[in-house]
């Protein structure tokens, strides 16, 4: 349930009412509006909490969450959440860009491709360090020399870090290269990591898994926001359906829907999308346009010879042109990138 506070309502009454909760057996979340200040009350409702907290000094009314992600929904929070790290802004008419190779492979291709989409316009580099893959014969990333090399290209040129994290125990050593914790499609559900990134306090990007419905997605960043770390991304990488000619298929209606039930940023990968670098600056463009926050882009200074991914990767003038486009549309559509 949601307690909403009264215009004016101070703090020592807003700190009773989260006192009160948690005495409830209730987890609080405050969150402070532009106006109001609501209080989010999670977990099993008992009888008589209601009338208790409705009674509290203060407190204007109480009123029950429908959606069953709780802290995600626009009902807990009318504001669109921004998610700030370096110069990466997610949200608030803001597009940020995440853009690099699918896997770090060595200090010049790492530093090569930095130096390339910030220089396009590009505000975030991805790079896996630690790489989840389909064959365990496959590339599975330089593990802790890439996070050194990471660190590097950050260094360089100032870019935030974007880079995926594959388990718990994980969590504190990314945090010391990183600047947003990446959970991956095949760990969406990989509850205990879900809650240990939101524990690190870091900015937490949530991709979607390939067979997970929106309503899974967002109960996934729910686990996150449950910690109390507000400040999760939602990414839309596609999802596997009957069609053969993509590697997934990317809904892109799912951009408008999630801004009309949830406060969170949410962003698009187009190379995960579609699987093809043919077809990712057309979707990129098309994402823009439907409302996107933000863009996640492969690039990679020669995808032919690139460890992984190579075939929807894209070479740092096709991005390039990528973002030349995409501000077009962005303008068009009154938002800033």
């Amino acid at each position: 349930m949601i307690v909403v506070m009264k215009p004016g309502a101070t703090q020592a009454q807003i700190d009773h009412v989260v006192d009160r909760i948690e005495q409830l057996g209730l987890r609080s979340h405050v969150i402070v509006g532009t106006n109001l200040t609501v209080i989010a009350a999670i977990g099993e409702k008992r009888d008589g909490t209601r009338q208790a907290l409705e009674t509290a000094d203060g407190v204007d009314k109480v009123v029950p969450i429908l959606a069953p992600y709780k802290i995600a929904s626009l009902e807990v929070k009318k504001e669109p959440t921004v998610v700030c790290v370096r110069d990466l802004v997610v949200g608030g008419g803001r597009i940020g860009v995440i853009a690099g190779p699918c896997s770090v492979e060595s200090r010049e291709q790492i530093l090569e491709t930095a130096h390339a989409v910030k220089a396009a316009g590009a505000t975030a580099l991805r790079g896996g360090a630690f790489k989840p893959r389909t064959s365990p014969y496959s590339f599975q990333g330089l593990k802790n020399k890439g996070l050194e090399l990471l660190a590097e290209a950050r260094e360089a040129t100032g870019l935030a870090i974007v880079t995926e994290v594959m388990a718990p125990e994980h969590v504190p050593l990314l945090s010391e290269f990183t600047d947003v914790l990446q959970i991956g499609a095949r760990n969406m559900q990989n509850y205990p990591l879900l809650e240990a990134a939101g524990e690190s306090g870091l900015p937490v990007l949530v991709k979607r898994g390939p067979a997970a419905t929106v309503e899974e997605w967002l109960l996934a960043a729910e686990y996150v926001l449950n910690t109390g770390n507000k400040k999760v991304i939602l990414c839309e990488r596609g999802i596997r359906t009957f069609e053969d000619h993509v590697r997934f298929t990317l809904p892109l209606a799912t951009v408008p829907w999630l801004h009309q039930h949830t406060h969170l940023p949410v962003i698009v990968d187009p190379s995960h999308g579609t699987g093809k670098a043919a077809l990712v600056t057309a979707m990129a463009r098309a994402a823009v346009a439907a409302g996107a926050d933000g863009l996640m882009v492969e690039v990679h200074p020669n995808p032919e010879k690139a460890l992984s991914d190579g075939y929807q990767t894209l070479t740092p003038d096709q991005f390039a042109q990528l973002m030349q486009e995409c501000r077009r549309v962005a303008q068009a559509v009154d938002r800033i990138m």
